[in-house]
């Protein structure tokens, strides 16, 4: 497949993007979603999004969808098997093929018995989110020259991210979390973290005079409600659009929320592609690196990417988050807590990112499954 321009993470600002409703109204007199006609920009279903964003043909999308829904299933199924010695994986978008890392050259054959290529390598996933740990323990000693650092499987590194002439300030975080730096990569960027939720109306929900966006209905021992970002409020904040309250909210550390929905809305497992269709989520099993990946947003509609990176590490003028994922994929202010997703599984919630849809940027997303987890969440599918 021909790589687009559209996968280079560009620089720019870092911003939360705000909350977005992306649960779309079912045909009844109580939708969660209240707004009937869509204030974002139409951007297209899922095919022509991912056409227009990646470059790609129809053929190519088609065949992309059918690689990387296979990879998933293997990527799920090696992981159980090897336990220990899987040391992560990365989907290639111009071949279509997954490869999946090994810390023992035995377990080679295993891999490559289930249709992946295999990659012996030093450190691993384990080793290396260990290290993010590590450095996450001493975050608040980091020179505001450093951005963040994640997880980089293809390269099997760390990778501490730090404005344009201070890499001796990345250096300086490795010493100070007393990490080995033979897994560590330095990258000088221009990209530097901050938090924006709009205020401004749309199709979205509101708190306290902000507007952010929905993620994906869920359900709750307490009732029914949508997972969100944490940063889009405190707990007991109340929201209009649908009508709620702040249940759970985990941020900084992490930028996770729900809204337990107060009013008579009905929560539905659909995705709003800004087209008049929507997307129905059937599941949540995890994208690979690699694999593209379309979000939802109450500003600027439908866009896709590609996974960059997972267990990434931002520094927010608020506060480090951790664990977030990193993408191509371009988003703005009030698309904060919009669903991301890889087919009809979700992925996650939109956290922030630099640049904005005009001339594109690099957008990370609070991952689903462990917010689903922390606030015992079930999310609601099709």
């Amino acid at each position: 497949m021909k790589r687009s321009s559209v996968f280079r993470a560009l620089g720019g600002t870092i911003l939360t993007a705000g909350l977005v409703i992306t649960a779309a109204p079912f045909a009844s007199a109580a939708p969660v979603h209240t707004e009937t006609t869509p204030t974002a920009a139409e951007a297209g279903d899922q095919l022509s999004a991912l056409k227009r964003d990646l470059g790609l043909s129809t053929a190519e999308v088609e065949e992309l969808q059918a690689a990387e829904a296979e990879a998933m299933d293997v990527e799920e199924g090696l992981r159980e098997t090897l336990g220990s010695d899987f040391g992560g994986a990365h989907f290639d978008i111009d071949s279509g093929e997954l490869t999946v890392s090994v810390t023992d050259a035995a377990a080679v054959s295993t891999v490559e018995a289930a249709g992946a290529n295999a990659e012996v390598v030093d450190f691993g996933e384990p080793a290396l989110d260990a290290i993010v740990e590590d450095l996450n323990t001493v975050a608040e000693e980091a020179d505001d020259s450093v951005t963040g650092w994640y997880v980089d499987t293809a390269d099997d590194s760390v990778v501490i991210t730090v404005l344009e002439g201070d890499t001796e300030a990345a250096e300086a975080l490795v010493a100070e979390a007393d990490v080995d730096g033979k897994a560590v990569r330095v990258e000088e960027t221009t990209e530097q973290p901050k938090l924006l939720a709009n205020v401004i109306g749309g199709n979205a929900y509101y708190f306290g005079g902000y507007r952010c966006s929905v993620g994906f209905s869920v359900r709750h021992s307490s009732g029914p409600g949508f997972a969100t970002a944490g940063h889009c409020g405190d707990v007991g904040t109340r929201t209009t659009s649908p009508t709620g309250t702040i249940a759970g909210s985990y941020f900084p550390g992490r930028d996770m929320g729900w809204v337990r929905i107060t009013s008579a809305d009905t929560v539905t497992p659909l995705v709003n592609r800004y087209n008049g269709s929507y997307i129905t989520v059937t599941g949540s099993s995890e994208a690979a690196n690699g694999s593209s990946v379309c979000r939802s947003g109450s500003t600027t509609g439908w866009h896709c990417g590609t996974i960059q990176s997972k267990n990434q590490t931002v520094n927010y003028a608020e506060g480090s988050v951790a664990g977030l994922t990193r993408t191509t994929a371009c988003a703005e202010g009030g698309d904060s807590g919009g669903s991301w997703l890889t087919g009809t599984q979700a992925q996650g919630v939109t956290s922030g990112g630099s640049g904005n849809c005009t001339w594109g940027g690099t957008t990370y997303f609070q991952p689903i499954n462990p917010l689903l987890s922390y606030f015992n969440l079930t999310l609601v599918t099709g």
